[in-house]
């Protein structure tokens, strides 16, 4: 395992971060046993960054991970670096923005409760909140850190405008958007801007939501549960070809003796402007195949024949939380 420092002012962190969204049951049926023994194998690998986020689940997913670091948050807490996020609420089954001091607060007084610490490291918006001006979102969470509760300040999902009129309040420390071989936006005008202000980028979603893991073919369905079975990312005509480059990328991966999930995470982290890449796993051996990555240098060689690849490739996105329906 590599370890880097998040932006120049963030922690000392490794560069993958384990990420659990999928406890939270976004993602199909949960299995306990299996994801508290992923996070406890992430451990075993040298990662020292777990993210979350209140919305997992609306604290089952933060639980599930305070239950599996238990012992480090007791005897060794400042040995992880726990990442979480607050700003989106369950309103009668609808996932809604709200980034106001009062959600604000009691998102983080849950989280703190949920994952069984007392001060979270880096505390994130989840999503940019249009009904909260980002001055006033940005003041809550500087008091956040005053107070002890929260050691960083991070955005995701925010672009260039709205991280400089966050920037007048308060410094960011981190940023987390969407970042995959499939997904690309972010290089004109976002990455640039972190760069420049010197925020440590840490890049969610580096498999395309599985479908760079491999393990994809064009009869591959979802369980009801899982968002992607409402998803046009993952059928038709777009599905089939992504999953034409993906076989390209799989051969060039097994050239290089890597799998393509590892390659596909190897470029994320190729990028300068980016330090970690956030990788969920639902299984011991899923993070095992996956942690690698990090020791994988790719040369500007690699690079280009990966671009070559991706000239047949459609654009994949992911969902917004509100098309994230509650039950």
């Amino acid at each position: 395992m590599r370890y880097t420092q998040l932006g120049e002012r963030g922690p000392q962190v490794s560069r993958i971060a384990f990420g659990n969204w999928s406890a939270g049951g976004d993602w199909g049926r949960v299995d306990r046993d299996a994801a508290i023994g992923a996070t406890r194998a992430a451990l075993g690998l040298g990662i020292t960054l777990f993210d979350t986020a209140h919305a997992y689940g609306f604290g089952v997913a933060e639980e599930l991970l305070g239950e599996a670091l238990q012992p480090e948050i007791q005897t060794a807490r400042e040995s992880l670096v726990i990442a979480t996020k607050g700003g989106l609420r369950n309103d009668h089954g609808l996932t809604v923005r709200d980034s106001s001091p009062p959600a604000l607060r009691r998102d983080l007084e849950s989280s703190l409760r949920a994952l069984g610490t007392d001060y979270v490291d880096i505390y994130q918006i989840h999503w940019p909140d249009p009904a909260t001006p980002i001055s006033v979102t940005a003041e809550t969470v500087d008091d956040f850190v005053r107070q002890g509760l929260v050691r960083y300040i991070g955005v995701s999902n925010y672009d260039a405008r709205q991280m400089t009129e966050f920037q007048q309040v308060r410094p960011i420390d981190t940023l987390q958007p969407p970042y995959h071989l499939f997904r690309r936006e972010i290089e004109k005008t976002i990455l640039p801007f972190a760069q420049e202000h010197g925020i440590g980028v840490l890049v969610y979603g580096p498999l395309a939501h599985g479908l760079l893991s491999g393990r994809m073919t064009d009869e591959t369905g979802f369980a009801a549960d899982d968002w992607r079975s409402k998803s046009d990312l993952f059928v038709g005509e777009a599905f089939r070809r992504n999953l034409s480059v993906v076989h390209d990328l799989t051969e060039f991966a097994g050239s290089r003796g890597t799998t393509v999930a590892q390659l596909a995470i190897a470029w994320t982290l190729a990028n300068p402007a980016v330090e970690v890449a956030i990788v969920g796993a639902r299984s011991p051996d899923q993070i095992r195949q996956t942690a690698p990555a990090a020791d994988l240098q790719l040369t500007p060689s690699d690079v280009a024949q990966i671009e070559q690849i991706l000239r047949g490739d459609v654009a994949v996105g992911g969902p917004a939380p509100e098309a994230m329906p509650r039950s």
